[in-house]
């Protein structure tokens, strides 16, 4: 199969482009960092012909600095989406696989001892500030138990990242409907591994964490460390890519987790890192960060029955080797 890859060039896109490769598909990269913008029409007229399917991996990231990076995060992740989807129905190009992430979901789902599964607001910032870090039940403001969250969970984004991955699976699967064509939504977990960006405003915690212990700082957790998430591993990512290349119905965007199914604390990751580099150890700093989600931890069964997929690289090993694997660098 012929595959054009957006973001080819990024963490999880150089993986996906060396899995791809190593199954025998023809893959045809796209990358800002090689000067060819998703943006762009033109380019993408010149890219797609002859073109089976479109793995799209190209974004911004992270949770951003302040409401000024808005701009960037609707032109790339919104327009750009859209730009490479009217290229696709121009080529006649039917299969899409969607990098979406866990975000869309804003917190996870949760168990009230007396409402049942509840969905808790956003949490207020007077109760962050005093140290009050859990949801409360919307209905009672009783405790909370966090419970896996599942695919048709209703989507509630709480920043402008998460924002524009949700709006760029409703854009695809408008063009589903209106072309026939088929697209695979692959929402991420917290995806770690080698060549993962350096310590930036937009890095991933383990990014974070990984490049403080490299300098010799302790890790700092937010919150009290106990926050709640599943660390997958990059290159099941990339497995989870070529999963998704056979699968989905025309007509449609189906969406799934792709997660480890061993979810962990932030500061147990931080922990791990730090035992295996042989510290120093975590700081738990009580910082935190509005638009932060508590706890959100994937089912990934769905994956499993459907695409064949399941985890391969498990937390601990995985944080062996990503305690010492090469990181790329911020730009």
């Amino acid at each position: 199969m012929k595959v054009l890859l957006t973001g080819s060039a990024g963490f999880i896109g150089g993986h996906v482009r060396a899995a791809l490769a190593g199954s025998g598909h023809e893959v045809v990269g796209l990358d800002l960092r090689d000067g060819v913008d998703v943006r762009d029409g033109v380019a993408l007229d010149r890219l797609l012909p002859g073109v089976d399917a479109v793995a799209h991996q190209a974004a911004k990231v992270g949770l951003g600095v302040d409401v000024a990076d808005l701009p960037d995060y609707a032109s790339i992740n919104v327009h750009g989406t859209a730009v490479l989807l009217a290229a696709m129905a121009r080529h006649g190009v039917g299969r899409l696989v969607l990098a979406s992430s866990m975000v869309i979901y804003g917190e996870g789902a949760y168990d009230c001892a007396e409402h049942g599964r509840v969905r808790p607001a956003a949490r207020a910032e007077e109760d962050l500030a005093r140290g009050v870090f859990e949801p409360r039940c919307p209905r009672c403001g009783g405790g909370l138990c966090p419970a896996p969250i599942g695919e048709d969970a209703p989507a509630d984004p709480r920043n402008a990242y998460a924002t524009t991955k949700l709006a760029q699976e409703h854009l695809a699967a408008g063009w589903a409907r209106q072309t026939g064509g088929t697209v695979v939504a692959l929402r991420y977990h917290n995806v770690y591994g080698p060549r993962m960006p350096r310590d930036t405003p937009y890095s991933g915690v383990a990014a974070i964490f990984r490049s403080a212990l490299e300098a010799g700082r302790a890790p700092r957790v937010f919150e009290d460390g106990r926050q709640r998430r599943d660390f997958v591993h990059v290159r099941d990512v990339a497995r989870a890519n070529l999963a998704a290349l056979g699968a989905g119905r025309p007509g449609t965007l189906v969406a799934y987790n792709v997660a480890s199914g061993e979810p962990r604390t932030v500061g147990e990751m931080a922990a791990a890192l730090a035992a295996e580099r042989g510290g120093p150890a975590p700081v738990t700093t009580g910082e935190y960060r509005l638009g932060d989600v508590r706890h959100i931890v994937a089912s990934p069964s769905l994956a499993g029955a459907e695409l064949g997929f399941t985890a391969a690289i498990g937390f601990a090993e995985g944080m062996r080797e990503f305690a010492w694997a090469p990181l790329a660098s911020a730009g």
